[in-house]
């Protein structure tokens, strides 16, 4: 028998309502961590412009991977905005990073 039959509806709501905001706070802190790693690029483009080119195959796979998942949250049913808002930086610097390995 679940635990979940013994505690009161109001009770149950209480628990669902910290669920939601504690959801809500993970979104948050996960896109926010997304997009730092991503910036991360940011001293791997200062290198490939300064004459000391950096391995592209790691921003490559990021890059293809971060693609991937805003094509995930742009495709469904009802866009998932923390996705596509936390890869976005992913293509974007991972495309920079792979490019200017090339060009510097």
């Amino acid at each position: 028998m679940r635990v979940d039959n013994f505690v009161h509806p109001d009770e149950r709501k209480v628990v669902d309502e910290r669920r939601i905001k504690m959801l809500k706070l993970f979104s948050k802190i996960a896109t926010a961590m997304c997009i730092l790693m991503y910036v991360s690029y940011i001293p791997q483009i200062q290198a490939n412009f300064s004459g000391n080119p950096v391995n592209p195959l790691q921003p490559l796979v990021a890059m293809i991977n971060a693609t991937l998942w805003v094509g995930y949250g742009w495709c469904k049913t009802y866009k998932d905005w923390p996705i596509i808002i936390s890869n976005i930086p992913g293509v974007i610097f991972g495309l920079v990073t792979v490019v200017t390995v090339y060009i510097h």
